[in-house]
């Protein structure tokens, strides 16, 4: 690799946006799976009797 390329950050420059769509991508799989969790407790407790709402 050229010095001037890795002195001015330029040769990583190419991986970062794929690393950031990666990381927006693995975050919004995280909340879809929580608020899926969430959804399902809520449905067990609401379907149990006595103790719906």
């Amino acid at each position: 690799m050229r010095r001037d390329l890795a002195f001015m950050g330029v040769a990583r420059q190419v991986e970062r946006p794929a690393r950031s769509i990666a990381c927006l991508a693995f975050v919004a799989v995280l909340a879809a799976a929580f608020w899926a969790g969430a959804i399902w407790i809520a449905e067990a407790f609401m379907s149990a009797p006595g103790l719906g709402f």
